[in-house]
């Protein structure tokens, strides 16, 4: 997928693997992934719906799947948390391609 640039967690939400005409994207730190060839985790009815369409930022560093946890509010995350956000980080850097940033998260 070629670059989609700046958009907003609005826009980011179309995202979600419910369209097929549209990549599935996962942020993390506002970083925005096109996670499209994971499409069995991350499309509809996958282990990791949750996560596409959205920063699963606070989500992936706490190991939650709660739908309230994903978000990118990393307030009160403790050390081991944004430590297992880094690892999250470099696993979606190595197997799938940034397209863009979230502005506003």
């Amino acid at each position: 997928m070629a670059s989609i640039g700046d958009i907003s967690a609005a826009q980011l939400s179309r995202y979600n693997g419910t369209n097929d005409a549209l990549p599935i994207l996962v942020a993390i730190r506002g970083k925005i992934y096109d996670v499209t060839s994971g499409k069995s985790f991350y499309g509809p009815g996958g282990s990791y719906a949750m996560f596409s369409g959205k920063d699963a930022s606070r989500a992936l560093a706490k190991m939650s799947t709660k739908q309230e946890d994903v978000v990118a509010d990393l307030d009160g995350l403790t050390d081991k948390e944004i430590g297992v956000l880094d690892d999250w980080d470099r696993k979606f850097a190595a197997k799938y391609p940034v397209v863009g940033r979230v502005t506003d998260s």
